[in-house]
C-alpha cells in the first residue's frame, strides 16, 4: 500500500518542490495539501505545472490531516511547526519537518538564535536530525525528523568526515557560502526582487547567521567534543537555485592529500546522493540543480597547510524537500532513491 502524505504549508518554494517530487513518487499518495492563503484553490491555479492534478489547497487542520495521512511534511516558517507537530504526533502520524524548529538540541540556543522561547522544547531530544548519510540508522524508528537547513547540508556533508577522521583542526574553520535567491523563500521583499538582486553579489548576516549554531552543533557531535566554532559568511547570488560552499580548514599534523581523498571516498562512495569529484575537481551548482545530489570537490594548499573543500547542492532539493523525501523513503522502508532520480 502507498504511504499517505500530507504537505502542510505547500504553497512556498519548499512546498512546491515537495509536490514536484511526491506527485511522481510511486510509493506515496498525496492526500492533503494545505495553505491558508490559497485554501479552496486547485494547486494548478497556484502552480500551473501541476494543472493536471485534482488536488486542492485546504486550510490547515490537524484533525483532518491525521485522518487523511500517515506522514506529514511541515514546510512552514520557523516557530509555527510545533502547532502541527504536537497534535499530529499524538495522533500517531510521523512528522518530517523542513523548518528550523527541531534541529537544535538545546532550547536555550534556539531562543538565543531565533529570539523567542522554543515552542515545544520537550520534542528536541526526540527529534532525529535528517541528514541521511550520517543518521540513516535512526530514521526507521523516528517519529519526528528535523531536516537540516540548506546551508548546513552544504557544509556538513564535506566537513563531517574530514573532522571525524581527525584530518583537520577543529579551530580556525572558515566557510564562504553562496545561495540562490529562492533560499529566501517565496515572498515579496525588497532585497530579493529582480532589480535589486540581479547583477549583484553581496554578503549578508556575516556574524550571527541563524544556521551557524546548527552547523556547529553537528560538527561538535561528530568530533565528540562540547564545542566547535566556525566563521560563516553567506552571500546572495543572482541565480534561482543552488548553493556553493567553500570550507577552509587547517590540516592536522601528519594529514595529507592521499588521506583526505581516501576519507571522502570511504564516507561517500556507497551513498547514492553524494558525488566525490576526482582529485582537484571543484563543485559546480549547474551539475546539481533539480537533483538531490551533493557534489564534493577538494584541494590541498601545501603552501599554507590548508584543506579546501568545495560543495554544491540544490537548496530546494538536497537542501530541503529532496532530502525530506530521502528521509521518508528510509523511514518507511522504500528504496532510498525512489522518486529522486
Amino acid at each position: 500500500m502507498k504511504v499517505r502524505v500530507a504537505i502542510v504549508g505547500a504553497s512556498g518554494y519548499s512546498g512546491e518542490e515537495l509536490l514536484r517530487l511526491l506527485l511522481r513518487h510511486p510509493g506515496v499518495e498525496v492526500t492533503c495539501v494545505t495553505s491558508r492563503q490559497y485554501a479552496g484553490q486547485p494547486i494548478g491555479a497556484v502552480f500551473p505545472r501541476f494543472m493536471e492534478s485534482r488536488l486542492t489547497f485546504s486550510a490547515p487542520d490537524s484533525g483532518r490531516i491525521a485522518q487523511e495521512a500517515d506522514v506529514a511534511f511541515l514546510a512552514l516558517p520557523h516557530g509555527l511547526a510545533h502547532e502541527f507537530a504536537l497534535p499530529l504526533l499524538r495522533s500517531g502520524l510521523r512528522v518530517i519537518d523542513i523548518s528550523a524548529d527541531f534541529r537544535l538540541r538545546d532550547a536555550r540556543v534556539y531562543e538565543a538564535t531565533y529570539k523567542v522561547p522554543h515552542p515545544a522544547p520537550e520534542l528536541l531530544e526526540e527529534a532525529v536530525y535528517g541528514l541521511p548519510e550520517w543518521e540513516r540508522s535512526r530514521l526507521p524508528a523516528a517519529r519526528l525528523v528535523a531536516c537540516p537547513g540548506c546551508y548546513p547540508t552544504s557544509v556538513l556533508l564535506p566537513a563531517l568526515p574530514v573532522l571525524a577522521a581527525g584530518l583537520a583542526s577543529r579551530t580556525g574553520i572558515a566557510v564562504a557560502s553562496l545561495s540562490g535567491v529562492s533560499g529566501a523563500g517565496r515572498k515579496v521583499d525588497l532585497p530579493y526582487i529582480f532589480p535589486e538582486c540581479n547583477e549583484s553579489l553581496r554578503p549578508y548576516a556575516v556574524t550571527g547567521h541563524r544556521h551557524v549554531p546548527e552547523i556547529e552543533q553537528q560538527l561538535a557531535l561528530a568530533c565528540g567534543v562540547p564545542e566547535v566554532k566556525i566563521t560563516f559568511v553567506p552571500h546572495l547570488v543572482p541565480v534561482n537555485r543552488g548553493i556553493h560552499s567553500t570550507i577552509l580548514m587547517d590540516a592536522a599534523p601528519g594529514a595529507g592529500l592521499d588521506a583526505l581523498e581516501a576519507c571522502l571516498h570511504a564516507a561517500y562512495d556507497a551513498e547514492p546522493f553524494v558525488r566525490v569529484l576526482p582529485w582537484g575537481g571543484l563543485a559546480d551548482t549547474k551539475h546539481v540543480v533539480f537533483t538531490n545530489m551533493c557534489e564534493i570537490g577538494c584541494a590541498w594548499d601545501g603552501r599554507t597547510g590548508r584543506i579546501i573543500l568545495s560543495s554544491a547542492i540544490d537548496n530546494l532539493t538536497k537542501g530541503a524537500s529532496g532530502q525530506a523525501v530521502q528521509c521518508l523513503n528510509i523511514a518507511f522502508g522504500i528504496e532510498e532513491t525512489t522518486g529522486l532520480l
